[in-house]
C-alpha cells in the first residue's frame, strides 16, 4: 500500500509497550510522529529511540505524540528500552508498537524487500489531528534520522496551518515566510498589516 501526503493514516489496533491502543483514538486531538525501526537491539535504532526520548519536552511543546514501531514483540521492546535508557542516558516513555507479524509495517509500506523481507526501513509519518498524513520520509537502514529536521518540518507544517503561508528553503522559526500566489495582494495586506516584500509577483515574503 502506497501512502501519500493528504491520505488518511490507516487505523490499526496493536499491543504496545504502554498497553493496547487503537491508533486514531491514541492520536486524539494531537499530532503524531510515527516512526519505524528495523529491529530491537540494533545500534542505529537504539540511538534514535534515545534521541526521541531526550526530545520529549520538545515534542510535547508542539502537541506531538511520538510512537515507534519495530517488527518485534512487546516483551523484546521492554528489554530493549532498558538498553536505550542505559546507553543514551534517558527515560523512554512513549509507546513502541509490537509488529512481529509485520501486519502494520506492510499496511504502512515499511517493508522494502531490497533492504529486508522482515525488517522495516526507517519510515517517518507526521500525522495531524484530523488523522491526515502531512509528511513522509524514508531512510535506509544504515542512516539515522535527523531529529532537528523532524522538529523543523513539524514547526513548518504547524506555522503554515496557522498563518496560511508557505516556508522557503532552509526555513527555521523566526525567519521570513512566503505568501502563496493564491493570496491576492489585497488579501495579503489585510492578513499581514505589518507589510510584506514583493520580490516577484509570485514571490512575496513576510515576517510573522
Amino acid at each position: 500500500m502506497s501512502l501519500r501526503i493528504g491520505d488518511t493514516a490507516p487505523d490499526f489496533s496493536a499491543d504496545t509497550t504502554t498497553g493496547p491502543i487503537r491508533f486514531h483514538d491514541w492520536i486524539g486531538s494531537e499530532w503524531a510522529f510515527f516512526f519505524s525501526h528495523p529491529a530491537d537491539f540494533t545500534p542505529v535504532c537504539t540511538t534514535e529511540m534515545g534521541r526521541t526520548a531526550q526530545l520529549a519536552e520538545h515534542f510535547a511543546a508542539r502537541g506531538v505524540k511520538p510512537i515507534g514501531l519495530s517488527t518485534d514483540s512487546v516483551s523484546e521492546h521492554v528489554k530493549w528500552i532498558e538498553d536505550v535508557n542505559d546507553t543514551q542516558q534517558t527515560t523512554l516513555l512513549f509507546p513502541i508498537v509490537a509488529d512481529a507479524d509485520l501486519e502494520i509495517a506492510k499496511l504502512y509500506d515499511m517493508i522494502h524487500p531490497s533492504e529486508s523481507a522482515t525488517a522495516a526501513v526507517r519510515s517517518v509519518f507526521i500525522i495531524d489531528p484530523d488523522k491526515k498524513i502531512r509528511l513522509t520520509m524514508t531512510y535506509p537502514m544504515s542512516v539515522g534520522r535527523n531529529f532537528d529536521e523532524i522538529l523543523r518540518v513539524i514547526d513548518a507544517l504547524q506555522t503554515s496551518d496557522t498563518y496560511k503561508i508557505a516556508t522557503p528553503a532552509d526555513w527555521v522559526p523566526g525567519a521570513q515566510v512566503i505568501i502563496p500566489p493564491s493570496v491576492t495582494d489585497a488579501q495579503a495586506t489585510a492578513a499581514f498589516p505589518q507589510g510584506y516584500t514583493t520580490l516577484r509577483p509570485y514571490l512575496r515574503t513576510v515576517t510573522l
